[in-house]
């Protein structure tokens, strides 16, 4: 039996102890906050709550598979999972609109034909078969086993087949989703839906590679899911899985050291000077973080690593209390796209970013009965991808928004009875992400980008987990982290990930 500290209670540091806990180590999670679940988080008032991190859950599989191997009781005895149907209404530019099914393609393609035309609905199920091929050449790599000393083949290879594009007198294939839209689905609508789903990851769609057609793909496949009670609920399954299996939890515990004995990881130092020694720590914090906590030896070794991501986008959430009931059929999420997409996309990725004006916002409006004071009441969440950093004021941004958000929610103004902003210095707290960056999940080529570092380090004994580290950012990449960074420990460096 082994003595494993983790520093850091987010999704992926849990994941991690859950496993390791039931593999018979002696497992302790020190977490400089208050609470569990990383950016995971829930805000109250006037009985009203609301999600402050991700609103819905893509591939649950792997929240039902870690339940699994950590003990008898399923993930469905401990939360309730709902599929949202329809997985998403789209509110275009030009005033059209579209409801897609969930995890139904055909549904999907007679849904965007009826909306926006004969035609539509077949190129974007076309471009789903494609995507589909992406995902099967690149899920165990990018996903599935641990980073591969090779790494760069993941860099090299474009897994998407883009279709051959006849450019004057060449023939050119997309290398990236913005190209793919463009070629590919030839309809600004179809390329704002397309786009869409790479902004609510953080990612510019115009750099991002085509292999980011696995994202739409993810949602499509596997459905959308929504846990009753919130997100947050998940994180608390999570953690008292955990608490059952004898983690230790320690909170308000702030690392500052990682401590090394004969060149391997050999414990924690606490910011209060108490020094807790373990034969192996597990790192659930972002990439400079984890620099300021090693002393003397390089955390990436430098030869042939992956390089951590940095200047990512942050996200700016608008927490809003409506008085009146949730109208009947009203659709879970809905996404109000931008009428200038290229202003966004330069004010949110630009050196140095700008102020975004028109935003893209995604309207949630759970059916949720837990979220509100009483049946005459509706709790609802817009969030945008914002620059990270802190801004002089966010008022405007958030006035913006729920402007755009009234395309979604007729009469939202007036029936407002108040609104809260939840900025990237939220973020930065719940995280401790310089100015609340959020990562980005592992992609595929573009030279390796967006691939993640390893979990394991130059630190014999430390190892990384959740969104900063392989696979990267999204709820069902920590939980695959976390399986990753047990099957390391217990394994070693043999493990190749689950079969």
């Amino acid at each position: 039996m082994a003595r494993i500290a983790v520093i850091g209670a987010g999704m992926g540091a849990l994941a991690a102890a859950a496993r390791l806990a039931v593999a018979g180590h002696r497992v302790a999670v020190y977490e400089r906050t208050d609470t569990y679940g990383g950016a995971v988080r829930r805000w109250e008032r006037d009985g009203f709550s609301f999600d402050t991190g991700p609103g819905l859950l893509p591939l649950p599989a792997v929240y039902r598979d870690l339940f699994l191997k950590t003990g008898k009781e399923p993930l469905e005895d401990r939360v309730e999972l709902v599929q949202v149907d329809p997985s998403a209404r789209h509110l275009f530019a030009d005033g059209t609109g579209a409801a897609l099914p969930n995890a139904s393609r055909a549904g999907v393609v007679a849904a965007l034909d009826e909306a926006l035309g004969a035609g539509a609905g077949g190129r974007w199920g076309d471009f789903l078969v494609r995507a589909r091929e992406a995902w099967d050449r690149s899920r165990r790599p990018l996903l599935e086993e641990p980073l591969w000393p090779n790494w760069r083949v993941l860099a090299e290879r474009e897994p998407y087949p883009a279709v051959p594009h006849k450019r004057l007198l060449r023939t050119r294939r997309a290398g990236t989703l913005a190209e793919v839209a463009a070629w590919e689905l030839r309809d600004p609508r179809l390329a704002a839906l397309l786009e869409s789903h790479a902004l609510a990851y953080g990612l510019d769609p115009r750099t991002a590679p085509a292999s980011a057609a696995l994202l739409p793909y993810l949602d499509h496949a596997f459905g959308t899911w929504y846990v009753r009670g919130g997100l947050r609920e998940l994180a608390r399954a999570v953690y008292e899985r955990c608490a059952a299996r004898r983690v230790e939890f320690v909170f308000g515990a702030e690392v500052t050291r990682v401590l090394e004995k004969d060149g391997r990881a050999a414990g924690v130092e606490l910011s209060g000077g108490a020094v807790a020694e373990a034969d192996f720590v597990v790192a659930g914090v972002a990439p400079r973080t984890l620099e300021r906590m090693v002393t003397g030896t390089a955390v990436r070794d430098g030869a042939g690593e992956v390089e951590p991501q940095h200047g990512l986008p942050s996200r700016l959430t608008v927490l809003l209390a409506l008085r009146g009931g949730r109208p009947e059929g009203t659709a879970h999420r809905t996404v109000v796209h931008t009428r200038d997409r290229e202003a966004e996309l330069d004010a949110v990725f630009g050196t140095p970013p700008g102020t975004v004006a028109h935003p893209t916002v995604t309207v949630l409006r759970p059916d949720d009965p837990a979220l509100v004071p009483d049946t005459g009441h509706e709790a609802v969440t817009l969030t945008a991808t914002v620059p990270a950093g802190t801004a002089p004021d966010h008022g405007p941004l958030a006035e913006a928004m729920i402007t755009a958000a009234e395309r979604a929610v007729p009469g939202l103004r007036e029936r407002l009875l108040w609104h809260e902003v939840r900025t990237p210095a939220d973020v930065a707290e719940a995280t401790g992400a310089v100015g609340g960056a959020i990562p980005a999940p592992a992609l595929a080529a573009a030279g390796g980008r967006l691939l993640h570092p390893s979990n394991t380090t130059g630190v014999p004994g430390l190892f990384t987990v959740g969104g900063w580290s392989h696979p990267g950012g999204g709820l069902p990449h920590a939980g695959m982290s976390g399986a990753l960074v047990a099957g390391l420990i217990v394994e070693g460096p043999e493990f190749r990930g689950s079969q």
